[in-house]
């Protein structure tokens, strides 16, 4: 067969395939097109639409009409964080609370840190650390005042006569159209709280951590691509991951680890007290599994990268929790 019979040959295969390609497409019913939320554990997960409800800030999970599913029932505790003392900022609600149900299943005591607006919620983290054998402590508060950040590590000291892990976790979001809409007083009220308080925290813990000991930091999606409606948001947590792999380094011949978590849409009262009711109901829809996360979906990795039976050997990085492929 000469080369043009060759090329001609080839030409005509890779047109039939296309045509078989295109009777099929053409042939889809139209109800395969729409995006289905991808449920990969071992029970379904709640997707859009969700509930078009907007909650006032600071936004409270008791008040939500779609509670977050928080307490990882298939998640089976086996003393990794044993005879260990946490302290959580953020820790009443959302990931916090998650985070924390864990924490008290492998072991260890738990302080929360919240702001007092918060105390039905952080009572009920409470009751649920408690249920899981464990003691825990609340610490109402603002983690944008250095001395109430110190005043926090104290009590837990005074406790849990120490401190093996801290999670940095409390946050402030809003969101904005432009750049103009941002004063800067509300530019500084996410600063302060998003950075100013994970480093307040880090500062008054360090002095008491010791080798084994580790810091994570909740980071965000939107720190490792950006929103464009969350200008101020999206760069603290882009600093919020400078932060953790620059204090990796800084820490890493004292033996404490610094790691962060980087989470893509979760369903939680930060971003009901966000949106708006129309958009909050298509939550987590543009995430690859088209559906938001859960808190229990991304509390494992907080244990994973906090317990040194798993992660002795890990500083530094921003694990992405995306939902979607390549983030």
């Amino acid at each position: 067969m000469s080369n043009s019979q060759q090329k001609t040959g080839a030409g005509s295969e890779q047109r039939t395939v296309q045509q078989e390609q295109d009777q099929r497409d053409a042939a889809k019913p139209k109800a395969e097109e729409k995006k289905q939320a991808a449920q990969t554990g071992t029970h379904d997960f709640p997707a859009p639409p969700l509930p078009g409800q907007h909650l006032d800030k600071p936004g409270l999970e008791h008040q939500m009409q779609l509670k977050p599913q928080f307490m990882a029932p298939d998640y089976c505790g086996s003393g990794k964080l044993a005879g260990m003392a946490a302290i959580i900022t953020g820790g009443d609600s959302g990931i916090g609370r998650a985070v924390a149900v864990l924490y008290a299943r492998e072991g260890a005591d738990v302080a929360l840190v919240y702001l007092a607006e918060e105390q039905e919620d952080a009572v009920e983290t409470k009751q649920h650390i408690e249920a899981e054998g464990q003691r825990c402590l609340l610490i109402p508060g603002d983690v944008r005042d250095p001395a109430f950040c110190r005043q926090a590590i104290n009590e837990v000291l005074h406790t849990f006569g120490k401190i093996d892990i801290l999670v940095n976790n409390a946050a402030f979001q809003e969101h904005a159209g432009s750049l103009e809409d941002l004063s800067e007083e509300r530019f500084d009220l996410t600063m302060k709280t998003n950075i100013y308080g994970y480093f307040h925290m880090a500062k008054a813990a360090l002095p008491h951590m010791k080798r084994g000991s580790s810091i994570l930091n909740t980071g965000s999606v939107v720190g490792l691509r950006g929103s464009k409606i969350l200008l101020d948001y999206s760069t603290t947590k882009g600093a919020i991951h400078a932060f953790t792999m620059s204090l990796a380094s800084n820490l890493l011949e004292k033996g404490i680890r610094v790691n962060a978590v980087a989470p893509g849409p979760v369903w939680t009262p930060l971003n009901p007290a966000d949106q708006s009711p129309d958009k909050i109901k298509q939550f987590g829809s543009q995430a690859d599994m088209h559906r938001p996360a859960q808190p229990e979906e991304i509390s494992p990795a907080f244990v994973f990268l906090a317990a040194p039976s798993c992660a002795s050997y890990i500083t530094g990085i921003v694990l992405p929790i995306t939902g979607s492929i390549g983030e």
